[in-house]
């Protein structure tokens, strides 16, 4: 995958792999002492039936979808579930 700057990605769409769309991407996590990506933080649509996610929520109700998940980055983010 090519190198994407941070600042660019900041409140893209992320969509699931099978075209359901999660959000938008708030923030990514990682740890700072190893530079290591943990998960990108998604404000999740409106319209999204919690049901049907899989994902951790964190304390303020945002997705926590592992970076490991990503398989695209192009008009949004896909994210295998």
């Amino acid at each position: 995958m090519a190198d994407i700057l941070a600042e660019n990605l900041s409140g893209k769409a992320v969509m699931g792999a099978d075209g359901t769309e999660l959000g938008e991407l708030y923030n990514i996590t990682m740890d700072l002492k190893t530079g290591r990506l943990h998960h990108l933080l998604v404000s999740p649509h409106e319209q999204l039936d919690p049901g049907r996610v899989t994902f951790e929520l964190d304390e303020t109700g945002r997705l926590q979808v592992p970076v490991g998940n990503v398989q695209a980055v192009k008009d949004y983010i896909v994210v295998g579930r």
